[in-house]
């Protein structure tokens, strides 16, 4: 029994030291600095350094659990082999004839169960206060979509801001399908996009979650944040930031052929450059609400359609709009896009599922009337195409959502 109550004070005074070493070895180097690049680095062999609370959190608590694991193994092992080698049979020793002990019944029914009750209590605390959405200072949705995502400030400083995330790494450095990169990757290839997420520090954001196709995942590692988005289902997370920096993360649910390609950046700024960031971009949003009564020309749709396409379409149906043998289907010669345009406004607008090829297009309704009207312009009149009903205004497209 003796031995018993060693081995507990053993195993609860390793424990308290090893919380205290996840603390220490997460502690930032300087006041104000942020120990990580906010995302992955080569070889890297541990979690990435916390930059929120429950990041730190979790982190202290793998810690912990890594150490408790590691103190049993040693412990159990340790004894095993000590009564192996120590009560061997050619020592003389012989085996014992007692059958059930009482005192190591009791102990190793106790000792297990202060064991969890240890690890359990620290981790339920981390998994309530992630769960806590309450009281954001910055609403934001994110919606997954194949393959990026879609951002709405819907509450606090920015409300009303809204755009698509895609991948910014340039297809040269990705390749094609039997085609070699012809370009160097960058530093932070497959890691980078075109618009990020900007967010202030020390501020809470509660992030809400959903997805328009198939379930997709929210996950920024160094904010200890992973959140499913489900079609027809709202979820929520958040974070708060203690760092300024960007932070890194990706689609966390495979959810499709392109799902390597819809990497998540945050971008963690001081209150004022926020301030400044959400005046530039309301400006930006408003420039680009174009009048749906407009009345274009072919040449204009022509040439922001190609912009709309290079940022959404190009992914799928590719530059050359012959789009992927067996997977996605080619623009190029299509007889949606060549035949009327009525077709093709209800395939953006509903998205289609033709059974021809596995993957679905899906609706494009967050595009602005101007940007569909553009893109299936541009589509009609460009590569071999030449579609009798060449041109598409916004206005029909504004009749077209009715």
């Amino acid at each position: 029994m003796t031995h018993a109550k060693r081995l507990q004070s053993l195993l609860l005074g390793l424990s308290l030291t090893a919380f205290g070493i996840g603390r220490w070895a997460t502690a930032a180097p300087a006041a104000g600095t942020y120990p990580g690049t906010g995302g992955p680095v080569p070889f890297e062999m541990n979690l990435q350094p916390p930059a929120t609370q429950i990041a730190h959190e979790i982190y202290d608590l793998h810690t912990l659990m890594m150490i408790i694991c590691l103190v049993i193994f040693v412990a159990v092992f340790g004894v095993m082999f000590y009564s192996i080698f120590k009560h061997r049979k050619s020592l003389g020793h012989k085996p014992a004839t007692f059958h059930e002990s009482t005192t190591v019944e009791i102990a190793w029914t106790v000792v297990p169960f202060l064991i969890v009750i240890g690890m359990a209590l620290p981790a339920t605390r981390t998994v309530v206060g992630m769960k806590d959405t309450s009281n954001a200072d910055i609403t934001i949705k994110a919606t997954g979509m194949q393959w990026k995502w879609g951002y709405d400030y819907l509450k606090g400083e920015g409300e009303g801001i809204s755009f698509l995330s895609n991948l910014a790494t340039p297809r040269s450095q990705v390749g094609a399908p039997g085609a070699p990169p012809t370009e160097k990757r960058g530093e932070n290839y497959l890691i980078e996009v075109d618009n990020e997420v900007v967010v202030p520090v020390n501020k809470k954001i509660r992030v809400v979650l959903t997805a328009n196709d198939v379930i997709h995942a929210w996950s920024v590692p160094a904010f200890g944040v992973k959140q499913d988005a489900i079609p027809g289902f709202v979820r929520d997370t958040w974070f708060k930031a203690d760092h300024i920096g960007t932070f890194r993360g990706n689609c966390a649910e495979l959810c499709g052929k392109e799902h390597a390609f819809m990497p998540i950046v945050v971008k963690v700024v001081s209150a004022d450059d926020y301030k400044a960031w959400v005046d530039v971009k309301q400006k930006e949003m408003a420039a680009l609400a174009d009048d749906p009564s407009k009345v274009w020309t072919i040449d204009e749709l022509k040439v922001k359609g190609e912009k709309v396409y290079a940022a959404n379409c190009v992914v799928c149906h590719q530059a050359t709009g012959k789009g992927v043998p067996g997977a996605f289907a080619p623009l190029d010669g299509s007889a949606v896009v060549n035949g009327p345009k009525a077709d093709q406004i209800h395939v953006l607008l509903n998205g289609q599922k033709s059974g021809k090829y596995p993957a679905e297009m899906p609706a494009w309704k967050q595009l602005s009337d101007t940007e569909i009207a553009a893109v299936i312009t541009y589509t009609r009149n460009s590569w071999s195409n030449k579609a009798a009903e060449n041109i598409v205004q916004p206005a029909e497209i504004v009749a077209a959502r009715k």
